[in-house]
């Protein structure tokens, strides 16, 4: 026999579980917290207050609600997530006997192909910070790893001094869900974290507690924001730009992928090196890889045209 829950009480239960238990970042967990927070507020005119009064229909009529707003059917499909997961969980839990969400179809979605940067302009992106000063050294260092490897901007920012080998050329990195992974990187980027180290961490940190490779003048770790906006600066500066969205770390990775796959690549060494779970994902790259192809192609055979 389940028991009852308020459903503000279950979120918040739910919201930790997704925390301790699954790892999940901050920024996926503010994720999660947003959409079942519109959720709830959908269901309080409608007097659900206990998770036993929601109904597939609730859910339903919710999901039509977020469409009438004029939200994508990707971001409902986000929605639907969070909103399932809450209630799989109080099924799990032995809160609920059955979850409303389970005859929801979710939004259909289209995939949506990596916004990349072509090589050109990632290498213009390298080459803007300027070296000879200490902070260009240590944001040429981030930039150079951030493409050399693929990693996710809270992986980046986050990795830890003892987690980077220059001597076999890898980094160890803990990504979602706390999974760990080893990723390659070449000869540039490795040059670059070895000037950084020699030049300017010592002058800005000598705490032996300080854990994070890549720190600020204060001597603290650099953030995802400061990162973010440091990275847009070089782009404006080097003249590097995307259609419809501006330059970001994620792109850069988006980069590292098609690149790597242009390259001929195997896509299930990609796979691994970027931490995807599924390797559908993965597959997005090869969309774009074959698109740059087929321009290369209709560009370049003299019997295109």
């Amino acid at each position: 026999m389940a028991r009852s829950i308020q459903l503000d009480r279950a979120t918040d239960l739910f919201l930790d579980h997704l925390k301790v238990e699954r790892g999940l970042s901050a920024a996926t967990l503010d994720g999660y917290g947003r959409d079942l927070s519109v959720f709830l507020g959908f269901l309080g005119p409608r007097g659900r207050v206990v998770a036993d009064d929601v109904t597939a229909l609730d859910v339903t009529d919710h999901l039509v609600a977020l469409a009438e707003r004029g939200l994508g059917a990707r971001s409902r499909a986000r929605a639907l997530v969070a909103i399932r997961g809450l209630f799989r969980h109080l099924v799990a839990e032995k809160w609920l006997d059955a979850d409303p969400t389970e005859l929801v179809d979710a939004p259909k979605v289209p995939p949506r192909a990596p916004a990349v940067l072509g090589q050109d302009a990632v290498a213009r992106l390298i080459a803007a910070p300027r070296r000879d000063t200490l902070r260009g050294a240590r944001d040429a260092a981030m930039i150079e790893l951030l493409y050399a490897t693929g990693l996710r901007v809270s992986e980046l920012v986050g990795l830890p001094l003892a987690d980077v080998n220059l001597g076999h050329g890898f980094v160890r990195v803990t990504g979602k869900g706390k999974k760990t992974r080893l990723v390659p990187m070449g000869q540039l980027a490795a040059e670059a974290i070895a000037a950084y180290l020699e030049d300017v961490r010592p002058r800005w940190t000598q705490d032996p507690d300080q854990r994070a490779l890549f720190v600020t003048e204060r001597g603290g770790p650099m953030t995802r924001q400061g990162f973010w906006r440091l990275l847009g600066r070089y782009a404006r500066a080097a003249g590097v730009r995307l259609p419809r969205a501006g330059v970001s770390p994620h792109k850069l990775r988006h980069s590292f992928a098609t690149h790597l796959l242009e390259g001929g690549a195997d896509l299930r060494a990609v796979q691994a090196m970027l931490g995807h779970a599924d390797i559908a994902t993965t597959q997005l790259y090869t969309h774009v890889s074959r698109a740059r192809l087929v321009e290369q192609y209709l560009a370049k055979h003299p019997r295109a045209r």
